[in-house]
């Protein structure tokens, strides 16, 4: 058994490496696909457990790779942070040891903060988290384990301030006035996004799903923000707009994060 992997399809393009270290994830989010791709009960994927000899076989993955300056993403099919205790912190040390950058991605909000002492000792370490939802109900009805809304841009702000590299996936958008909350929220705190469509289940409508694109790598790109539109979601895009990054003159004005002039466009 692997700890440290790479990646194949669409997962690749959260990271060249990573390392799931439990099985199941306790968020409880409606439209999570991890269960059906690890062929779990939804009910038995709720209650996490940390996977069987995983931090020593982490131990000797990081060994083979030491000084690698390809981040090891935590995690892929489960949340590094479930809601009781767990040695993730052990796993970042053992991956610092071997002088291993990190990509970190949760919906845990500040909880994550106790390893920021940890993260913040690598330049090319990254914090992330997962924004679908900004209206708090909304969120507590389809991710009723996670942190809320508020709680996750807090430690995104807090990483930020130490000095820890910032993402946000925006993913799924299962509403454009949803997701464009998340990413005016966010933005200034936020150092890289990336923005995927719901692939699994039916999402918003194309047309919607087409301004949403369109408003918001407007605002990106005037905002100086690098973002990556994953590839299942670029067909989307107009053929004038690129799939990352871009600039123009910043902002911090609401009203160029306001879509109003593009939904339906």
């Amino acid at each position: 058994m692997k700890a440290i992997y790479e990646p194949t399809g669409k997962a690749r393009e959260f990271g060249d490496l990573a390392c799931n270290l439990y099985r199941g994830c306790s968020n409880g989010c409606k439209y999570c696909y991890a269960p059906g791709i690890l062929r779990m009960k939804r009910e038995e994927f709720l209650t996490p457990s940390l996977r069987k000899g995983i931090l020593d076989q982490l131990g000797k993955d990081a060994k083979k790779i030491y000084g690698s300056r390809i981040p090891v993403f935590l995690c892929f099919t489960c949340d590094p942070y479930p809601t009781y205790d767990v040695p993730t912190r052990t796993a970042i040390d053992i991956l610092l040891k071997n002088k291993c950058a990190i990509n970190i991605l949760t919906k845990s909000g500040t909880r994550a903060c106790r390893d920021f002492d940890r993260l913040s000792t690598d330049p090319d370490n990254w914090f992330g988290t997962t924004f679908t939802y900004w209206d708090k109900e909304k969120s507590r009805e389809n991710e009723p384990g996670a942190a809320s809304p508020r709680d996750r841009l807090d430690a995104i702000k807090e990483a930020k301030s130490q000095g820890i590299k910032t993402w946000v996936s925006l993913e799924p958008i299962v509403s454009a006035e949803e997701a464009f909350d998340c990413l005016y929220e966010s933005y200034q705190y936020v150092d890289l996004f990336k923005i995927g469509k719901m692939n699994h289940r039916n999402g918003i409508s194309e047309k919607e799903l087409r301004s949403f694109l369109k408003g918001a790598i407007y605002c990106l790109k005037k905002n100086k923000k690098d973002y990556y539109i994953k590839i299942d979601t670029r067909p989307f895009l107009e053929q004038s707009l690129d799939h990352r990054r871009g600039s123009a003159k910043p902002t911090q004005s609401r009203t160029d994060f306001d879509l109003a002039g593009n939904i339906g466009a």
